[in-house]
């Protein structure tokens, strides 16, 4: 499957018995799909598998960027050079919510489970750009965020 990620479509393909190569090997040429077998069919299906694990792997934001692909190779590349996060823009991103966690605050009229899922977004986006807090550092950080 992955071969079809990286490589494109796979092409059906059969020994054409009117031609060969100047090495005196056979030449392929792509099979008709009348042509095909069962195994044929299948292995030109894999592009829409791969495409399919692809596009549920995906929130609607990032499927609105690759829906215009037509293969799994198209949106691989595309997604890699839409995630691809040069050292630069990670570390902004980490400095925004390095500010967001040490700026939280309980905001008025706010609940305190909405104030949790405002707060642990903040906490998971540390984490997922490297920076971890310990669990006393976080408490403590609630502790002065909650209103008197």
């Amino acid at each position: 499957m992955w071969y079809v990620i990286t490589d494109g479509p796979m092409k059906i393909l059969k020994v054409n018995t009117t031609a060969t190569t100047t090495e005196c090997a056979p030449k392929m040429v792509e099979k008709h799909r009348s042509e095909w077998t069962t195994e044929d069919q299948k292995k030109a299906n894999l592009d829409n598998v791969a495409k399919d694990i692809l596009y549920k792997t995906l929130d609607k934001k990032m499927f609105a960027k690759i829906k215009t692909c037509t293969t799994a190779k198209e949106i691989w590349e595309k997604l890699t050079q839409l995630c691809e996060d040069k050292d630069q823009t990670k570390e902004n991103k980490l400095t925004v919510a390095i500010q967001k966690f040490d700026n939280a605050k309980m905001k008025p009229g706010e609940t305190l489970t909405e104030f949790e899922e405002r707060f642990s977004s903040i906490i998971i986006k540390l984490i997922f750009l490297g920076k971890e807090y310990s669990n006393r550092e976080i408490a403590l950080k609630v502790m002065r965020a909650l209103p008197r």
